[in-house]
């Protein structure tokens, strides 16, 4: 709910205001870089406006719903306000409360919360004096109807908020959450695998809040995959650029397939450990050529044989590069959920192929020496002609990749 004539979505952000004057200054005008690109992708040509501590969206009550459902999507924003905006007077500030609680108290408890930002000599009246002032206006106002509204401080079933700045006021009802974090850009780039499954576009996302662009990559398993698995990790790589397109980078579709073909002819129980550490060598190849400082896959421990504490040990070692598992700890209800918020989830059966691979009993707990005795003689270069032979695939050409 907004109040009447909304004109103005409110952004709040929460780490970078801790950060040092001259970071939190780079920080803010990335995230509004960041905004904007979302905002024009999805066809808004509203502005964004900066100052201290805040970004406002200049915008009309006909497009105020669909610019903040689109910014909360951000990461670095923490919160979004469809306010009002009125002079930062007690008299206009006063009036446009009066208006919007005519709007949104019909029975029920009310409160209002004020925060004013500047010295008293700038304002004549502290936060809690407007307060005070918007909650008599609003009961005098109001004591006509049947149900004349009460304060409530403690649960109201209506809050009404403002927030007033030096030249300008604000008027809301809500605060909707955003996710939180950094703005992509902010921190070093990422490689970052899909496979086509629920959990790996989840990590990236994860590592998009921490500020990290991703260069996703999708390893083809030839005949152990399909087209379902490709198309899959190419839906859900095209979501992700939505958080930041001007992040966005081109999916690498890479031909694993011969390489995991000798895998499996030449492995039995180690089989899991060995492809896994073919897929971080193919990773670290490609981060190499980009630039990214770290590998991110969507591993979560126990949840496969693949993926118990030791695996995940034995894997790691083949990389240099940091492995970063976001969802390690998640159950994978959890995962699930968060599939379904971030809007990469598919109610599928579809696996990602990697069962077709396994064999009947894997491996959970091998030593490194003896899966390294078990790779191909030449599995570095098994990894790194599949690297040469990689295909950059962008959104508009996916369905046909």
């Amino acid at each position: 709910m907004h109040p009447p004539g909304a004109d103005t979505v409110l952004i709040r952000y929460g780490e970078i205001g801790v950060k040092s004057s001259q970071l939190q200054q780079r920080l803010e005008q990335l995230l509004q870089q960041n905004l904007t690109s979302v905002l024009r992708a999805s066809g808004i040509p509203d502005v964004i406006r900066r100052e201290r501590t805040r970004l406002y969206v200049e915008t009309t009550p006909e497009r105020i719903q669909s610019v903040t459902e689109t910014v909360t999507q951000v990461p670095g924003v923490v919160s979004a306000s469809q306010a009002v905006r009125t002079d930062a007077t007690l008299a206009a500030i006063k009036a446009k409360l009066v208006e919007t609680a005519a709007e949104a108290i019909d029975t029920g408890t009310f409160a209002v919360r004020a925060r004013r930002a500047g010295e008293k000599a700038v304002h004549p009246f502290t936060s809690t004096e407007l307060e005070r002032n918007g909650g008599a206006a609003v009961i005098e106002a109001l004591q006509e109807q049947e149900h004349t509204p009460t304060v409530d401080l403690e649960q109201p079933d209506t809050t009404l908020f403002i927030e007033c700045r030096e030249d300008d006021a604000y008027v809301f009802l809500d605060k909707r959450a955003g996710p939180g974090g950094l703005p992509v850009g902010s921190q070093e780039p990422m490689v970052a695998l899909l496979s086509g499954g629920i959990d790996s576009p989840v990590a990236a996302w994860s590592v998009m809040k921490r500020g990290c662009p991703v260069y996703p990559v999708y390893i083809d398993l030839g005949e152990y995959g399909g087209v379902d698995h490709r198309t899959r990790a190419l839906e859900t790589a095209e979501r992700l650029s939505e958080f930041a397109p001007n992040w966005h980078h081109p999916v690498r579709v890479v031909p694993g397939g011969p390489g995991i073909t000798r895998i499996v002819e030449e492995t039995d129980s180690l089989r899991m450990a060995v492809l896994r550490r073919f897929m971080f060598r193919i990773a670290e190849l490609i981060a190499e050529d980009v630039g990214a400082v770290g590998i991110v896959t969507g591993e979560s421990i126990g949840q496969k044989s693949s993926q118990t504490s030791a695996m995940l040990s034995v894997t790691s070692e083949v990389t240099t590069l940091p492995l970063i598992r976001p969802l390690v700890t998640l159950d994978k209800t959890e995962i699930v959920d968060k599939a379904k918020a971030i809007g990469t989830y598919r109610d599928s059966t579809i696996s990602a192929g990697c069962n077709r691979v396994a064999p009947d009993r894997p491996a959970t707990k091998p030593s490194l020496s003896v899966v390294c005795d078990a790779e191909p003689d030449d599995i570095a270069e098994l990894a790194r002609e599949a690297v040469a032979n990689a295909r950059l695939v962008n959104a508009e050409e996916f369905m046909r990749a």
